[in-house]
């Protein structure tokens, strides 16, 4: 039989160990929480791993002239009515939201209607959200050829006269880190809030 002293003292270990175990629990849980990103986290895709565009100032452009800072890609077109401005308008307010490390990303807008999207046009519609934002075009074959790289969906829809179709495309953008690695896919209608909270975790990771 133990001895009352000893077996206090037992009692008294078992007590402390199990606070101990909880704390540590508790940690690793809050620990992996920080970690999950709101995004779509797809570290380690096979696709998407890079481009050969020309942006809307003539210079050819890849992802390693944006290395060092995180890189947001979205598809679309400029004369799109509703989910492309919306969505460079939550970019441009994602930046706003990091502060002084806005300086930190990039904002490219890669067009799949490069038909009508010329490169003036491009520049213009950049202007209208953030100047250091840039517009990304190639020919219509490459493009196709991108788009099917980036598993990006679109399709025209014919409007009354051949020039006024609209483009049905996937809504979201693609975020690589600061070493160009391709690590999220930020939904369309993600509040700012968030996807600025990703990025501040890409930025913290890169030191």
């Amino acid at each position: 039989m133990m001895d009352p002293m000893n077996k206090r003292k037992a009692l008294k270990f078992i007590a402390i160990s199990a606070v101990w175990t909880g704390a540590a629990s508790l940690f690793v849980a809050c620990s992996e929480g920080a970690q999950k990103f709101t995004a779509i986290d797809i570290t380690g895709a096979d696709y998407a791993k890079d481009f050969a565009l020309t942006d809307h100032n003539g210079q050819a452009r890849t992802l390693k002239d944006f290395h060092g800072k995180v890189v947001m890609v979205f598809f679309g077109y400029t004369q799109c009515p509703d989910v492309c401005p919306t969505s460079m308008v939550e970019m441009v307010a994602i930046k706003k939201l990091l502060g002084k490390d806005g300086e930190r990303l990039q904002g490219l807008f890669v067009t799949v209607d490069p038909e009508r999207d010329k490169p003036e046009m491009l520049k213009a519609y950049m202007e209208n959200f953030d100047p250091s934002f840039l517009a990304l075009h190639t020919s219509p074959e490459k493009t196709a050829a991108l788009a099917k790289d980036y598993k990006v969906y679109y399709k025209k829809v014919d409007g009354p006269t051949p020039t006024s179709y609209t483009i049905d495309h996937t809504a979201g953008s693609y975020v690589y880190d600061t070493k160009g690695k391709l690590r999220l896919f930020t939904r369309y209608g993600t509040q700012p809030e968030l996807t600025a909270a990703d990025i501040r975790m890409l930025l913290r990771q890169a030191g």
